[in-house]
Order: C-alpha cells, then structure tokens, then sequence
C-alpha cells in the first residue's frame, strides 16, 4: 500500500539500465561500434568486472559485466532509445555494421506495420536492433514529446 503525501517527491533519475551479457569485451566492442561513450571499464581481480557506456547525449546509460548480476545474457528486451529522426538514427547504426529492422510503425491492427507512421506522429514509428547477446533495441521517434512529459 502507498501512502499519499502532498509533498513533492524526491528528485530520482533513472542512471543506469543493467544488461545481460555472456562476453563482456564482445559487448564492449559492439557498444564502442555505436559510437556510446565508455564511461568506466573497472576490474578487481578475475571475478568482477564492470562496463558501462552511455548513449550521446543521453542521460541513462548501460551497464555489463562479469560477476555483477544474475540477469541472464540477451533478456534485455524493449530498451528504447528516443530518436528525433528514425531514418537518420537507423542510417548511422547501419552505417556502423549493425544489423537493424526496416522502419515499422504501431497500428489497430497491426503492432508491427511496415513503413513509418503516416501522420508522422511522435511515439509511433520504430526500427529494432540487436547486441551480440540478443538484448533487443527499439529506435522510437520522438520528434514532440507528449503534454507533461518535460520536467
């Protein structure tokens, strides 16, 4: 049960998404090959090791690494990326040597149409990607964000 206040919250920001991965340096190549920034690449001995990399100009990143958590290789699934332009963000992934879908947007009848939104509607257009693991990516436009969602 919560309990409701009419204080404001406490400012939180979501830092760090953790990833599966069976292969951390495959993983830190693949992430390197985007562009990400590497942030930290720390070991203490053979048992513990941590990478973390952040996309440009995000203000979440990623993290992986060996003895660091139980979720399994590849379970990462919908990690969204928000895009201004899904055409030039899925080019530049393309460009680097990653494998990424054709543009697809959401539908009544169809959660996977192909081609992008046709009002051009934020939130509705996507291409998806993979790392080396199966972690699953989506690429979404936003080119306005909803009322309310700007802090």
């Amino acid at each position: 049960m919560t309990k409701n206040s009419s204080a404001e919250p406490v400012e939180m920001k979501l830092e760090v998404v953790t990833l599966g991965v069976s292969d951390v340096d495959r993983a830190k190549a693949f992430y390197e090959s985007l562009g990400w920034r590497l942030d930290a690449d720390f070991a203490m001995g053979d048992a513990f090791r941590i990478v973390q990399f952040t996309p440009p100009r995000s203000e979440c990143s990623i993290h992986f690494g060996k003895g660091l958590t139980s979720i399994k290789p590849g379970s990462g699934d919908r990690l969204i990326l928000a895009v201004k332009d899904i055409d030039a963000a899925r080019d530049d992934l393309v460009a680097r040597g990653v494998e990424v879908s054709e543009v697809y947007h959401q539908a009544a009848d169809n959660p996977r149409a192909g081609g992008r939104d046709s009002e051009g509607r934020s939130y509705f257009s996507y291409a998806a990607f993979q790392d080396p693991d199966g972690n699953n990516w989506l690429l979404q436009e936003i080119k306005t964000r909803l009322p309310g969602r700007e802090w």
